[in-house]
């Protein structure tokens, strides 16, 4: 990833409006802001969220709070707790997220 033509700035993810996504169970509200090519995200599930596809987009995600169960189409399966992240390519391994207890996130993608 390059980062071009993107001056300091701050941002109170709070001001950030939030758009909901329904997922197959629960839903997710995003915060969105994007620099350029580069799409930064503050990512609620509620509780009992599951998502209604498999994601190919890469992201790099930190959990912040909750606990999120991500489910690669392999079969393999990772939960992370606040202060753990995961990494993925772009149309590597396609993924979806869940929760029981839902979980706030930062993407960066």
């Amino acid at each position: 990833m390059q980062l071009h033509q993107i001056p300091f700035g701050t941002t109170d993810w709070s001001d950030v409006p939030s758009t909901e996504h329904p997922g197959e169970t629960g839903c997710a509200l995003w915060r969105t802001r994007q620099f350029g090519a580069v799409r930064v995200r503050m990512v609620e599930y509620t509780p009992g969220y599951l998502a209604d596809h498999w994601c190919v987009k890469g992201h790099i995600l930190l959990c912040l709070e909750g606990e999120l169960h991500t489910e690669l189409e392999d079969g393999r399966r990772f939960v992370l707790h606040p202060g753990m992240s995961y990494q993925v390519a772009d149309n590597a391994e396609p993924h979806r997220s869940s929760t029981p207890v839902g979980a706030k996130l930062f993407i960066v993608d």
